[in-house]
């Protein structure tokens, strides 16, 4: 079960999961849609853990729980800390907390040479050093479309996240690399149960 704060997320973390079920070869687990909560409030006092309640029990054969949002200017490792102390206080199921550094589009950023062609990415566009300190990624990747089209997160994200280069993401983007871990280590947890 997916907990996200943003509108392109609910599409687009789902693609991720699948194609990521899909390389450990459990393609058999059902991602269910994600429960999204705003970013300004899930990092509030005591509604992590009312979403984490919430998602378990308004989704029925829920067996892990990934939380998953941007870190934006939060120092990331300490954001994802207390949100996984938090959340594993209230649920017994296994839970992991994964935050892109900075914003979820630094790994498009991370990725972009394979991106080439895809929703208007140049055909010449190629990776950034450190994609994961660069502020406005949303904008960085509209610099890599036509003056004519601008990155649209909901429509754009999806079709993104579908065509990345996985592997390329993991060695330039670390949060993503945790990310990936994070999903493998929930799908061990949900195989054993």
């Amino acid at each position: 079960m997916p907990i996200i704060e943003g509108h392109a997320e609910v599409e687009s973390v789902p693609v991720l999961l699948r194609r990521l079920l899909e390389q450990l070869n459990a393609a058999h687990l059902n991602v269910c849609r994600p429960f999204r909560v705003k970013r300004n409030r899930i990092v509030q006092e005591a509604e992590i853990e009312r979403a984490v309640q919430q998602a378990e029990r308004d989704r029925e054969g829920v067996t892990a729980i990934l939380i998953f949002l941007d870190a934006d200017d939060d120092p990331p490792e300490q954001l994802a800390a207390d949100l996984l102390r938090r959340a594993r206080n209230v649920t017994r199921l296994p839970v992991a907390v994964a935050l892109a550094v900075r914003e979820f589009e630094a790994w498009f950023l991370g990725a972009k040479e394979s991106l080439r062609g895809v929703r208007g990415i140049r055909t010449d566009a190629t990776n950034p050093p450190d994609p994961e300190s660069i502020r406005g990624a949303k904008e960085r990747l509209s610099k890599n479309m036509p003056k004519s089209r601008r990155y649209l997160e909901v429509d754009d994200q999806p079709a993104l996240a579908a065509r990345m280069d996985l592997d390329m993401a993991r060695r330039n983007c670390r949060s993503f690399d945790k990310f990936c871990r994070d999903v493998q280590s929930l799908v061990a947890a949900a195989l054993q149960t």
